[in-house]
């Protein structure tokens, strides 16, 4: 693909014709009559463009509850008889696109579990070939922008042409905050990377609660996210599966109404020269930026000399623990978040340790 053409969005299901696309419904298929129920309220609300609702669930333990399987699907099929709605079902094996395609599923999505395996992927994509119908592609559970692209690229590679990515967050065993860690940079650089590729956000299963739902679907909004997928239930609490992220479609509803959309305004000159006013101040601090990292560096490498001819360690622990200390405090004195200053502050003293190594390495 031409650097032209991954720039370039086709007129698809997922353009920006409408803006945020909606993809909502329960996080599993219950009963016949929970779908159809759903369907109907999530269609009354008129902000939902995507039925969807998982059928097979690939869950981390044995003896919970996995989905009802095939006898699902037809309940589909009636609620996008009823509602006019396109259904979408996530797949995670061959057998499971055969099924989704004899009963006339419209979209499918390929699960976080699922991308993370090339083999899985290569075996739906396989079953795909010669098929016409969108495909959506989750992130990874762990941090991989690779393993996400690579997944793309196979579909790609047996003739799928309308393919986006879902990002429903990061596996991180430390997390408190969200059940998946947003971790906002990576779907980012994805959209960068192919600009040609819608991007849907899942807030449901980066925040798995309800209660934070609003805050994260804006923020996607506001970083130019093409819409979202949303797990609703008409009875949330008592929901079979995740029912601490689900919420009713009349909640849903109102939470897209009370959304803020933004635009980026591109063409409209008055606005771009002020922000390519300050977009060039941004520009000149960066480049300061980079001559102070490379002074540093400088300093670093010669600290290494220093170290080699007296025999010692590279990571001195005292020094170290002083400078995170400092850090922090000027952090709290600067305006500027503590995470962010020692995630900083640590690629900075990687990259030094890199360079002193690199000189115990030398023969001079």
């Amino acid at each position: 693909m031409t650097e032209e053409t991954k720039t370039k969005k086709e007129k698809t299901w997922l353009t920006r014709e409408k803006r945020p696309i909606v993809i909502a419904g329960p996080c599993s298929a219950e009963t016949e009559d929970q779908v159809l129920d759903t369907a109907k309220r999530l269609f009354k609300t008129n902000k939902v463009d995507i039925l969807r609702a998982g059928i097979w669930k690939p869950r981390t333990r044995p003896n919970s509850f996995e989905g009802v399987g095939v006898k699902g699907l037809p309940w589909l099929q009636k609620a996008k008889e009823l509602t006019g709605m396109p259904v979408t079902v996530e797949v995670a094996k061959a057998s499971h696109v055969d099924m989704c395609l004899e009963f006339g599923i419209d979209i499918l999505w390929i699960g976080a579990r699922t991308t993370v395996n090339p083999f899985a992927v290569q075996e739906i994509a396989d079953a795909l070939k010669g098929v016409n119908i969108p495909i959506l592609v989750k992130n990874p559970i762990n941090p991989d922008l690779s393993l996400w692209l690579g997944g793309i690229e196979r579909l790609e590679k047996v003739g799928i042409k309308e393919i986006g990515g879902i990002h429903r967050g990061f596996s991180n065993l430390g997390e408190k905050f969200y059940r998946n860690r947003p971790q906002w940079q990576i779907p980012l650089e994805f959209k960068r990377i192919r600009q040609d590729l819608p991007m849907i956000c899942d807030p449901s299963h980066i925040c798995g609660r309800r209660d934070i739902l609003q805050e994260v679907g804006q923020k996607a909004m506001d970083l130019d996210f093409d819409g979202l997928m949303i797990e609703s239930h008409i009875d949330p609490d008592n929901a079979w599966s995740d029912a601490a992220q689900q919420i009713t479609p009349e909640v849903l509803g109102e939470m897209i109404t009370e959304m803020v959309l933004r635009e980026d305004y591109e063409d409209i000159q008055p606005l771009q020269s002020k922000l390519e006013y300050l977009r060039q101040e941004i520009n000149h601090v960066d480049d300061e930026l980079i001559n102070l990292l490379s002074n540093r560096m400088n300093i670093a490498r010669q600290i290494g000399v220093y170290k080699k001819d007296n025999n010692m360690t590279i990571l001195q622990q005292k020094r170290w623990n002083e400078i995170i200390e400092k850090s922090k405090k000027q952090a709290a004195e600067s305006g500027l978040s503590q995470d962010f200053i020692i995630k900083f502050i640590n690629a900075i003293h990687e990259e030094s340790i890199n360079q002193q190594e690199n000189v115990f390495k030398s023969k001079q």
